[in-house]
């Protein structure tokens, strides 16, 4: 039988970072094997649903090149075919009502067992299994009836879901069984820890995919980051691209234990991901980043200004605080140009009718200035590169000015100088 995996994610809110990893995992193991990946919504507890949550997983799942096969579905589209089921259920003594609910009988001797792909066998004692409620007085079907019966009448092979999701199976396996369908393989995989060893949230920081895209990570970054969590090919390798995360991945080589959520590590590997960008593609990034974070600069200056910034930054989002300058006013603070007011009178003169405009003859001008007023080049460019770009760190002055221009540079260094007397 082909592979078929799915992931459910209650439309509660936006997609958490551990649901991602787990529909990334079902997402490789379904395109390593050749089956398919399906997306279904769960939502039976209609009361927490919220209505733009079901377009923004989709979008995070797209974002992170996470394609499904065929249509994705509700879980509450089937509620006549559980309802159906359980009057079934009813009638053979499996089930009972109770004040308008039906109850599941759970089998109250020996155990319920399975060997999970991840964490070996495991055996549940019958006589702690509550009979659960399948379907609500209201009509309703619930998780536990819901989400086997869909695995089932959707042929799923393999269900690829949270450790957290444990105590569930053994409630859900009895019911596969009671209708006489063919139980499908378990993998638990593990949760995602902060460095703290604690659940990972948002005391964290970021917990959600979106508010990684916000921050400026690349997709191809956080499909790295994610498939490691949890998982690795062979106890060295970091950076893994898609194709050969594809073809490398099994569930066999996922660890049973917790992973934690390193933020320096992404931030690492975010940074490797942006230099080995080319340079247009670079700045087509950065430029769909900043428009739709709410940036309306000039898009041929954000272009000349992207290879400056490429070495540098780690995270998309640190463009505005680093290269902010070329596109609105500063204000330096005068402790930062203290005892400068002579090299900024000394760099105006150098640049007000220097040709060409352009870096190298803009670091010969400059550096020429300095050498006449006994100056060594950190004493001497640090009062420049706080007057034009209103920061003690910023991308290559010379390079920086030249992008200015000529008429903004001098307007900077002649506030500043006022600043600095």
């Amino acid at each position: 039988m082909a592979v078929r995996v799915r992931i459910a994610p209650s439309p509660t809110g936006l997609l958490h970072i551990g649901t991602a990893r787990t529909a990334l995992f079902n997402w490789l193991f379904a395109r390593h094997e050749g089956g398919e990946f399906r997306l279904r919504i769960e939502n039976t507890d209609t009361s927490r649903e919220v209505a733009e949550a079901v377009d923004q997983i989709q979008d995070s799942l797209r974002w992170l090149g996470l394609d499904w096969d065929g249509p994705h579905t509700f879980q509450l589209d089937r509620m006549d075919d559980c309802r159906r089921v359980a009057d079934e259920l009813l009638a053979a003594g499996k089930a009972y009502e109770d004040e308008g609910a039906i109850r599941f009988r759970m089998p109250e001797e020996g155990v319920t067992a399975w060997d999970d792909i991840v964490r070996g066998r495991i055996e549940y004692p019958n006589e702690k299994l509550e009979d659960v409620v399948i379907v609500r007085s209201d009509g309703r079907p619930t998780y536990n009836f819901a989400s086997p019966m869909e695995d089932v009448w959707d042929g799923i092979t393999h269900v690829i879901r949270g450790d957290d999701h444990i105590p569930n199976t053994p409630k859900q396996l009895n019911i596969i069984r009671a209708v006489g369908a063919e139980i499908p393989a378990y993998a638990h995989v593990p949760m995602i820890f902060g460095m703290d060893g604690k659940k990972l949230s948002k005391r964290h920081g970021a917990d959600a995919v979106e508010e990684f895209r916000d921050a400026g990570y690349l997709p191809e970054t956080m499909l790295n980051f994610l498939a490691l969590l949890g998982w690795a090919p062979d106890g060295e390798t970091t950076l893994i691209g898609r194709d050969e995360l594809i073809q490398r991945f099994s569930l066999e080589r996922v660890s049973s234990s917790p992973s934690q959520f390193d933020y320096q590590k992404l931030d690492w590997m975010n940074g490797v991901y942006l230099r080995e960008l080319s340079p247009e593609e670079y700045a087509h990034r950065l430029l769909l980043w900043l428009g739709e974070n709410g940036y309306d600069w000039d898009a041929e200056l954000v272009t000349r200004a992207a290879p400056l910034v490429q070495e540098k930054i780690a995270k998309l989002s640190e463009f505005p605080g680093f290269a902010g300058f070329l596109f609105g006013n500063v204000e330096p603070d005068s402790a930062d140009l203290d005892g400068g007011a002579p090299m900024l009178a000394a760099a105006d003169a150098a640049l007000a009718s220097l040709e060409p405009f352009e870096a190298t003859a803009i670091e010969t001008a400059l550096r020429a200035a300095a050498d006449r007023l006994g100056l060594k080049p950190r004493q001497a460019f640090q009062p420049i590169r706080v007057a034009v770009t209103g920061s003690k760190v910023s991308p290559g002055l010379f390079e920086s000015i030249e992008l200015l221009g000529r008429e903004t540079t001098l307007s900077r260094l002649r506030a500043a100088a006022g600043g600095a007397a």
